[in-house]
């Protein structure tokens, strides 16, 4: 029997998803643009409550490379190992989430002023292909070692020197490493695999993803302000707000003046409401935001 609908079903979008430290950030987001993903305590291929959308949950480095091989078509991965890989993949969206530093740090007792010795140094990390590009640029006479982990433990005994992430250097400072140099910065990125994002079929629902989580992150940010204020000091409030066009504005009852609203955003609160009741502004309600779409 024919169908009635010609349009065909959409191809399988094969979705990665981050294991480790940045899982849990990567499904609320998720959650928050309305897509529910259920993981068993065990499983690795997570239900996604989007059509034709199969997950698989897998190391952030082990994203990159499947996505590099083309195996999966997006993904949530760290700008770090998409750098230390090497792989030809498309930047779709910076989340933000999870922002670490890659820095390389000694300890305090080998530095002089602040520098690394003018000496052979060994240099340890994970990174091997940003590790020793550093050590290149640097022009320094190291060795490379490579870590598995706890990379701050290797000095002084067995390294002079590491590569390695840090959000707010507490680790380091409690191995007594100081931080002599930074060498990226990162964060959560969506990734699209190059075929992926050169069919268009696939590019537009990974864009259509994308808008959600845009939507997220930038509601995240703002907060619903509303307000009233006389007639006469309407123009006044207009121009302070920081909206992302122009505000919502609306007549109160018998002509007393008007309700103004608009998104802003949240950061400028604690000097926006001071400057907004300078002008005349009085009722302010503050309200999140689930989404905002431009």
């Amino acid at each position: 029997m024919s169908s009635t609908n010609n349009v065909p079903p959409p191809a399988t979008l094969r979705l990665g998803l981050p294991k480790g430290r940045m899982h849990d950030a990567v499904i609320a987001l998720l959650a928050d643009a309305g897509i529910r993903v259920a993981v068993s305590p065990r499983g690795y291929r997570p239900v996604v409550s989007l059509p034709a959308v199969e997950a698989k949950i897998l190391k952030p480095q082990n994203v990159v490379e499947m996505l590099h091989a083309g195996t999966r078509d997006l993904g949530f991965a760290g700008a770090d190992w998409a750098a230390e890989l090497g792989a030809d993949l498309v930047e779709v969206l910076d989340t933000g989430l999870d922002p670490v530093r890659l820095v390389a740090a000694a300890p305090r007792a080998i530095l002089d002023d602040a520098r690394l010795p003018s000496r052979r140094l060994v240099v340890a990390a994970e990174y091997e292909r940003l590790a020793t590009r550093w050590i290149a640029q640097r022009g320094l006479d190291a060795a490379f070692v490579r870590s598995y982990g706890a990379t701050e433990v290797f000095p002084p005994e067995d390294a002079d020197c590491i590569i390695d992430v840090t959000a707010t250097g507490s680790t380091l400072q409690a191995n007594d490493l100081v931080i002599v140099d930074e060498v990226m910065r990162s964060s959560t990125r969506l990734y699209a695999s190059r075929a992926a994002w050169d069919d268009p079929a696939r590019r537009g629902r990974i864009d259509d993803l994308a808008l959600l989580l845009r939507s997220v992150l930038d509601a995240r940010r703002r907060v619903m302000l509303e307000l009233n204020v006389p007639r006469e000091r309407l123009e006044e409030v207009c121009a302070a707000l920081p909206c992302m066009r122009e505000p919502t504005i609306s007549p109160l009852h018998a002509d007393s003046g008007y309700a103004v609203k608009a998104a802003v955003p949240r950061a400028d609160l604690p000097q926006l409401i001071p400057a907004l009741r300078a002008r005349g502004g009085t009722d302010i309600v503050i309200s999140p935001i689930a989404q905002v779409v431009p």
